[in-house]
């Protein structure tokens, strides 16, 4: 999978020579590489990717077809090799990673390489947003492995079992279906803990009558998934089946009002007054969604801010909740294609009802 073509059409309508990447992620978007410890360029007519011995062959057999591969060592310096490709380009015009690159290297790389960059970090950005139907179905790849690893770990919880237990389930489930690794670290939360959005798996012990959150996701030629379920541990008393029944709202409405073409805002805005005339407004924090692909958290975003719009085929997540601080918080999420005319949910977890486990 690669993106030379795509990223060439860019250079052209931005009035640019080149974009030289450096960042891990674009350059796997770009070569269909995962991992350099070198650069990846393309110019309106070609491309490089420059590597050292280590990952060679490796690069060879993912991006030969597609760029031209080079290797650097001690006495071919990687600058040396990149500016001596710059030179006989004739590439003058080079746009940089400004928003991937911190100020110091930046300002090193236009030190090192003798003339000014062009920031293009939204370039990148922009083709990022919008994905084709091969990362589409390495992403439904990926939830359809978490949705695996979530079914077995359901048949085992148990009250006794800690957070880190859990997570240890998800985690090695993934891995046995073929996940490449996490998309990020589980969070995985029960009791007073599932107030904590982003609270880290413990020692707290699942008791009856308490909540579990579980936010996870797999890896697929590099891209993630994403999904979150919150279930009860034995019984659910009736303030959680309402909280639980409330964020489901907020959620279904939240999916029913995103399409591309919008802004983020809009798409938030459904669920969060769902959430408000509920009365639980102000437990909400954090914003509705966020675009997801080769990392687990991309622009743009369905959030208050979310000002920009939401392209065609943005890969979004819906993940309303609500966080009583002291007592307990619930959060459901699924992940979503944007379309001109509405969402296509890709997560096929059970969420209709709250699911009552470890009896």
């Amino acid at each position: 999978m690669n993106h030379i073509l795509q990223i060439q059409k860019k250079l052209i309508e931005h009035d640019l020579d080149a974009i030289l990447l450096s960042d891990e992620k674009n350059q796997r978007y770009a070569a269909g590489f995962p991992f350099t410890d070198g650069y990846v360029l393309v110019s309106r007519e070609k491309a490089w990717l420059i590597t050292d011995s280590r990952y060679i062959e490796a690069a060879e057999k993912a991006a030969g077809g597609v760029a031209q591969i080079l290797m650097y060592d001690n006495r071919k310096p990687k600058i040396r090799l990149l500016k001596t490709v710059l030179a006989e380009a004739g590439i003058t015009a080079l746009a940089a990673e400004d928003k991937k690159l911190c100020h110091a290297d930046y300002m090193a790389l236009e030190k090192l390489l003798g003339f000014t960059l062009q920031p293009a970090g939204d370039l990148m950005a922009e083709l990022r947003a919008s994905k084709d139907e091969e990362e589409l179905r390495s992403m439904i790849t990926a939830q359809r492995i978490s949705e695996k690893a979530l079914e077995e770990t359901l048949q085992i919880i148990r009250p006794g079992m800690t957070e880190k237990e859990v997570a240890a389930e998800l985690v090695y489930r993934m891995l046995k279906h073929g996940s490449e690794g996490n998309s990020f670290d589980p969070i995985v939360v029960t009791g007073k803990n599932t107030s904590l959005p982003h609270g880290v798996p413990g020692d707290t012990v699942l008791q009856p009558g308490d909540f579990l959150t579980m936010d996870f996701g797999s890896l697929k030629d590099g891209y993630c998934s994403d999904m979150t379920r919150t279930v009860a541990v034995c019984s659910a008393t009736d303030e959680m089946k309402q909280v639980y029944a409330t964020v489901l709202e907020a959620q279904l409405a939240g999916i029913a009002a995103g399409r591309s073409g919008i802004p983020g805002k809009e798409i938030d805005a459904a669920a969060r007054k769902v959430i408000t005339e509920a009365g639980f407004g102000e437990y909400f924090g954090h914003g509705f969604g966020h675009s997801l692909g080769l990392d687990i958290h991309e622009a743009p975003f369905a959030n208050p801010r979310g000002e920009a719009i939401m392209p065609e085929n943005c890969v979004c997540s819906a993940e309303p909740g609500i966080y009583l601080p002291g007592k307990f918080g619930v959060r459901i999420e699924d992940v979503m294609v944007l379309r001109p005319e509405g969402s296509e949910v890709i997560t096929l977890a059970p969420k209709q009802e709250l699911l009552i486990v470890g009896n």
